[in-house]
């Protein structure tokens, strides 16, 4: 096992790990995995050429976290979309070498004066990555105030895939979902088939299984997706227009990923006592 520790784009600090398994590249800033590529394969993961490395500014790409809230402000007092958590710098708190082989990595953010004028609710939140022949992922939220609160959050995780066009998510058949791309209201749907993507795709699917997959023809791999600890689950593409129109994404890039995100949004409303914590979980692998 081999961990470095370097100054990555930006001056941002970041986390290289190297095992017998995989490779990874994580930023501290974000607490966001940016890249993991099995021993023999390509990178699971796809990350904008044009991404923003700023403190202040989201990472295009990899596992951005989105913590306390997914999507906007449920407030609508003008907080940032998405939360607080992924244009903010965590803390390595541990690493270590598993008897496995497999690497672990925690990185973590506790509440401070500055997270509290935001949202004014005591935690500790930590991001869990283990690097093995999968890529395990675990976002623990604990409440160490004194009164329950809520929280809608979510893995926003970029998968790469060759071509778009010959990719198709599966597992989602005859699920509900809400349609955001076509119906800003979120009209409720029915998955018919596999998804296959040829225009704007931003739904959240509704009381969904623990394994999704991406089939992706043009790279030949099915990328496969385990989660517990969540009820929804969102595909997202911004497809042609919408992707030229972000500065951090290339014209075509719509064309080499898909967004298919771990979540707790919509009504999966994950109430939090106050002393416990909850934990969101995902596993990635080919």
């Amino acid at each position: 096992m081999t961990i470095t520790r370097v100054a990555g784009n930006g001056g941002l600090p970041m986390i290289n790990v190297s095992n017998d398994h995989a490779d990874a590249v994580i930023s501290v800033y974000a607490g966001q995995v940016l890249s993991f590529t099995p021993k023999g394969a390509a990178d699971l993961l796809f990350v904008s050429d044009k991404a923003y490395y700023a403190e202040g500014k989201a990472i295009k790409g990899g596992v951005p976290i989105c913590w306390p809230w997914f999507g906007a402000d449920p407030e609508g007092k003008g907080r940032p979309a998405h939360g607080f958590m992924r244009n903010r710098m965590w803390s390595e708190w541990e690493t270590r070498e598993n008897a496995d082989g497999s690497t672990t990595v925690i990185l973590g953010v506790e509440s401070s004066p500055e997270t509290l004028a935001i949202w004014p609710h005591a935690f500790r939140l930590a991001m869990e990555i283990t690097v093995g022949k999968t890529l395990q992922l675990a976002l623990v939220t604990r409440n160490t105030g004194d009164a329950a609160f809520t929280i809608t959050q979510a893995m926003h995780t970029y998968f790469a895939v060759g071509d778009i066009a010959q990719a198709t998510v599966t597992g989602l058949e005859g699920t509900q979902y809400l349609d955001k791309a076509a119906d800003g209201n979120g009209a409720t749907k029915q998955q018919d088939g596999a998804i296959s993507i040829n225009s704007e795709v931003d739904r959240v699917y509704l009381g969904v299984p623990a394994e999704l997959a991406i089939v992706d023809g043009a790279l030949n791999r099915t990328i496969r997706i385990t989660s517990s600890g969540n009820n929804t689950a969102v595909v997202w593409n911004p497809w042609a227009k919408i992707a030229a129109g972000m500065a951090d994404l290339q014209d075509d890039d719509y064309t080499r990923f898909v967004c298919v995100e771990t979540t707790n949004a919509a009504d999966d409303v994950v109430e939090v006592a106050a002393g416990s914590e909850f934990r969101l979980l995902a596993e990635y692998a080919l």
